[in-house]
Order: structure tokens, then sequence, then C-alpha cells
């Protein structure tokens, strides 16, 4: 989709596929979502996963990023509705725009492309520690620390920067690097 908006070109990384409210609950499970986290959701659609991070999980906060104007208008009156103004923010604005240095946990539902797009961004600045945790669509090149299916779906979780910094990831690049050496 392509969407002019301060005179720049925003391309949306994944179309609108709400995730089931139990795959939301064991997404954030997996994440040992509690009151110390930050919980950002990256393309947060319908704000669901905002909502129950603080409901539920009792984030200390959570912030989402949507892109889609009607999604974003349709999520701040929930969260208004729900009172939960004051733990949650939401952005109309592209998530590549995000200011995630605040996260502790970053939650995904995009495509494989669209959590390429994102990856460089992830691995510069989200901040040692964060979780990140990806519904269906893996995030590739890197490790994850625990993959589970779940009715269905798989969800990926990835602390950073272990996801792309491990031994075994070292390795894999040492090998490639002394093969291309040679040649």
């Amino acid at each position: 989709m392509f969407r002019v908006r301060d005179q720049t070109m925003t391309i949306s990384l994944a179309p609108f596929v709400p995730s089931q409210q139990d795959v939301v609950k064991k997404m954030l499970e997996l994440a040992q979502v509690n009151d110390r986290d930050i919980v950002f959701d990256l393309g947060c659609g319908d704000g669901r996963i905002l909502i129950t991070a603080v409901k539920e999980f009792n984030a200390k906060k959570a912030v989402g990023y949507e892109m889609r104007d009607d999604l974003y208008k349709n999520t701040t009156l929930k969260i208004h509705k729900e009172q939960l103004e004051t733990r949650i923010e939401v952005f109309n604005e592209d998530l590549l725009n995000a200011n995630i240095s605040d996260a502790t946990v970053i939650t995904l539902y995009l495509t494989t492309s669209g959590n390429s797009r994102l990856k460089p961004k992830l691995s510069m600045e989200a901040q040692k520690g964060a979780k990140v945790v990806s519904h269906d669509f893996d995030i590739v090149g890197w490790d994850y620390t625990k993959r589970e299916n779940f009715g269905g779906h798989t969800i990926y979780l990835y602390m950073i920067p272990n996801a792309f910094s491990t031994p075994r990831r070292k390795r894999r690049l040492s090998l490639f690097s002394r093969k291309r050496n040679r040649n």
C-alpha cells in the first residue's frame, strides 16, 4: 500500500490481520510481560496487544504505531473508552520512524519482508535485553531464543542483542568470512 503523508512515501509492511486474542496472550506470556515492562506494538492495528498488555499483564506502559488512519482512530477510541490513556500511547505514524529506545518488549505481526525491513532498526535502536516477539513470521538471519507453536500459529521470541550476536551466529559468520577471503 502506498500513501503520501507529509510529502514522503509510506509503504505498509503488512496488511491488517488481527492476532487472535489467545495468540496475543501467548505472545505476552512468552515475553513474560510484567509491571516493569514498556511494550511496543509496531503496526498495532486495533490495539488489542496494547490493551491486553496493560489490563491483563499489568505492563507499566504500552506504545503503538499505526499508520492507517481508520485503525488509529478506532484504537484511540477504545483506549479512551477503557480509560487507559495514562498507560497507552498510540502514534499515527510509520513504524520505521518509531523511537523504540524505551521498549523492553516489542511485538510484531508483519510479513517476513516487513520484519527484514525492520531488522536494522531493531538491531541499532532496541535496548540491550529487549525482547522481540513475532507472530507467524521469523526474522530471517536472527537466532530466536524460543519458538512456540500454538493453535496453528508460530510465535518467535528474540532477545536483543543475542538474536544477532550469539556464539553460534558469530561462528557461522566467521566461516562465511573465511570462505570469502579464500576466493
